[in-house]
């Protein structure tokens, strides 16, 4: 098994070291890392790293900024992303922070932290264990900021 990491120039976060620094904790696998530019580079560095490196899951961290023309390429990042999983049958966890999601430098980059440590996580489990998913279906888990919880009726 093995874990891909790509992530960008962009990040205000060196989000891929976080990535990297939770999985050693999690488990005892080899990791590669592309570095590019912005995060409608990840789709092609994900999909390189499915086929040309042999990952067997890749996590795409980015950091899009605030404004609206940010949110779009974004979205178009995603689309693009979803694009790579289908054509590799190979799950991509996409990691993005927007800058807006806090109300400052020292929020933003705890929440670039918690959200990257906690997909990290994820990325683990769903391909080592993925029974600890299943035990939480339902439960309302998020990544970076407090789980929701069930919904109760």
């Amino acid at each position: 098994m093995k874990i891909g990491i790509a992530d960008t120039t962009f990040a205000r976060v060196n989000m891929g070291s976080i990535a990297i620094d939770e999985i050693r904790k999690q488990a005892s696998v080899p990791i590669e890392r592309v570095t590019v530019p912005g995060i409608k580079d990840l789709p092609v560095a994900c999909k390189k790293l499915i086929e040309e490196r042999k990952c067997d899951i890749v996590i795409a961290l980015g950091m899009p900024g605030g404004k609206e023309k940010d949110r779009m390429c974004a979205h178009e990042a995603s689309l693009g992303l979803i694009a790579c999983q289908l054509m590799t049958n190979t799950h991509i966890i996409e990691v993005f922070v927007h800058e807006d999601e806090a109300s400052d430098d020292r929020e933003l980059a705890w929440l670039a932290e918690m959200r990257t440590r906690e997909h990290a996580v994820n990325a683990v489990r769903m391909v080592l264990r993925p029974a600890d998913l299943v035990r939480e279906a339902g439960t309302g888990q998020r990544q970076g900021f407090p789980d929701a919880g069930p919904a109760r009726r």
